[in-house]
């Protein structure tokens, strides 16, 4: 069922429907934030000690280092995964929260995902697992249609933001493959988290370059989201440590002309309300129905309120920990992908 949103602490958060945790794949003209987007801490600076050393970074030692990230993260292979991904829309304001581990050398991961408790507090929805792998993602306890032991696959070079919002959390692999395409980095300072010194540097994304920079594997559904983004660029933050490992990762979005109406992918493609075949021609029983009716039903309570289209800002993070950390993750077998129709989200 949908919700109406509840204020808390001065916000009012809009929960989630059960079934789904998709975003950006809901409204027409996703336009990622590039100049207006100001940095987490502050205004950067030209050039500051790094590290303690007293060395400089200069402008090509920090792309360096941020198109570098992807490949440190290889070399480590597993680690520990948290993600966040906020929506803010008018006064509405929607947080869905993601946890597990990701072997980046694989590679695989696993998260579970949470989807915001409703107005009364109570946390209704059951956890999403999420299982990533190179052009797939798996999804259990996906919803309205689907039997509890089952998996939903996606095939994400076929999503036309290749997986940066569609499942509610940045594939961990595709955040940090992004960085690749870095360009205009600039390095603000030394900072610590967990007690651990790291560089803060932000910037922009090319999304084309992104594509091309990633290994073969990976390519697919970058392409498809420097496609699927008007301008084609993501504005970002990231926080690298002295192992060139990145800690933290930010990028924010903001979508043009949301849209109330939940059986329409604006953004290109993507699967009507009741598991048809979408614009980019995935169907039910390949795995391509996406989440897209789940929040897009919640964020449609408040899009809707307004004559005019209301402009959406999605800010996706994910941050990593206890690198080395050996990670078990198990692909689903044939026999436990659903092949029928996927529903509209539970009411």
């Amino acid at each position: 069922m949908v919700v109406r949103g509840q204020r808390r602490r001065g916000a009012v958060v809009a929960p989630a429907v059960a079934g789904g945790v998709a975003v950006a794949l809901l409204v027409s003209g996703c336009s990622p934030v590039t100049a207006a987007y100001e940095p987490q801490g502050g205004r950067p600076h030209s050039a500051r000690p790094v590290h303690g050393t007293g060395a400089v970074i200069d402008p090509g030692r920090a792309l360096a280092t941020v198109r570098g990230a992807a490949a440190a993260l290889a070399r480590e292979g597993g680690a520990k995964v948290a993600t966040s991904m906020e929506t803010v829309s008018g006064g509405t304001r929607l947080t869905i929260q993601g946890s597990g581990v990701y072997d980046f050398a694989r590679p695989v991961g696993e998260l579970t995902v949470l989807l915001p408790e409703d107005a009364a507090g109570a946390a209704e929805h059951r956890p999403i697992t999420e299982v990533f792998t190179p052009g797939g993602l798996y999804m259990k306890n996906r919803g309205a249609g689907v039997p509890a032991d089952k998996w939903v696959r996606l095939d994400t070079a076929a999503l036309p933001d290749g997986n940066l919002l569609t499942s509610g959390a940045t594939d961990p692999l595709a955040a940090a493959e992004l960085l690749g395409g870095a360009r205009e980095v600039t390095y603000m300072r030394d900072e610590r988290v967990g007690g651990v010194r790291v560089g803060h540097y932000w910037g922009t994304i090319d999304l084309d370059r992104a594509a091309r920079a990633a290994p073969s594997r990976d390519r697919g559904p970058l392409a498809a989201a420097a496609k699927g983004f008007s301008s084609g660029t993501v504005a970002f933050d990231v926080l690298i440590d002295e192992q060139g490992r990145p800690r933290e990762l930010r990028y924010r979005f903001s979508v043009e002309g949301a849209r109330g109406d939940t059986g329409d992918t604006g953004a290109g493609g993507g699967t009507a309300a009741d598991g048809t075949a979408d614009k980019s021609g995935a169907r039910s029983g390949d795995g391509g129905a996406t989440t897209a009716t789940a929040i897009a039903a919640a964020t449609a309570t408040a899009v809707r309120s307004s004559p005019a289209a209301v402009p959406m800002t999605v800010v996706s993070t994910v941050r990593l920990s206890a690198f080395g950390t050996g990670v078990r993750v198990g692909l689903p077998v044939p026999g436990d992908i659903y092949a029928g129709k996927v529903g509209s989200p539970q009411k």
